[in-house]
């Protein structure tokens, strides 16, 4: 189920090259290669990456996944006696490029910035492995339980939209709870609440980190 998703990126930076009339010498696909060309892409232009970021969401072989009977089979085990929904603008693929912290999530819950339901459940997979120096999600532990954080309006100039939004008191709330930081590969998923606190890792690697989230509601 992943591989077709893979595949289909390769694909996908094969044709912004190809429309900015970029040389493609890359290697032909591999699992483990399937992002090749794209560090290329980003170092000529980072609008390419924009436009690798907006097709890669619309791949027939994502959406499958994202509908996957087996994600609401999932939900309706966490969330007793539910029906479950599809977050409709709630599902994408991210791309975080090495050491652009400007996009990087900061510590927050979904909820607010996804409302839809208190109820509900992000499910994330990477489609590459996940090692330190690449940056992995940080969780804190149980802060589900704490209800919803209040959140303020981030006043940098740069920061917009859900990326503009800061917890309320943040340093100290986290502080509360263990944290955990688990290293993932392509066919692992994790299952987050909407309540819960976590934050993207910092990439410090010399590749994008790529992961894939669903949100059911």
């Amino acid at each position: 189920e992943i591989l077709p998703v893979q595949r289909s990126i390769h694909q996908v930076i094969g044709q912004v090259m190809k429309r900015h009339g970029i040389t493609d010498s890359r290697p032909p696909f591999t699992p483990a290669g399937f992002d090749s060309g794209y560090q290329t892409l980003i170092a000529l232009d980072r609008a390419h990456g924009g436009e690798v970021y907006d097709a890669i969401k619309q791949i027939p072989a994502f959406i499958r996944l994202l509908a996957s009977s087996k994600h609401e089979s999932i939900f309706r085990q966490l969330r007793h006696d539910s029906i479950p929904a599809i977050a409709a603008a709630g599902y994408g693929i991210r791309i975080d490029n090495p050491n652009e912290d400007r996009y990087r999530a900061a510590w927050h819950q979904e909820y607010p910035a996804q409302l839809r339901s208190l109820d509900g459940l992000v499910f994330w997979s990477p489609l590459l492995p996940i090692s330190d120096d690449i940056g992995p999600i940080r969780f804190c532990l149980g802060s589900h339980s704490g209800g919803v954080v209040p959140v303020i309006t981030a006043t940098q100039e740069r920061e917009a939209g859900a990326y503009a939004l800061r917890l309320k008191d943040e340093a100290s709330l986290i502080q509360r709870y263990a944290h955990t930081a688990p290293l993932t590969a392509p066919g692992d998923l994790v299952v987050v609440d909407f309540l819960t606190l976590h934050a993207s890792g910092f990439n410090r690697s010399h590749r994008s980190r790529w992961s894939m989230q669903f949100r059911y509601f």
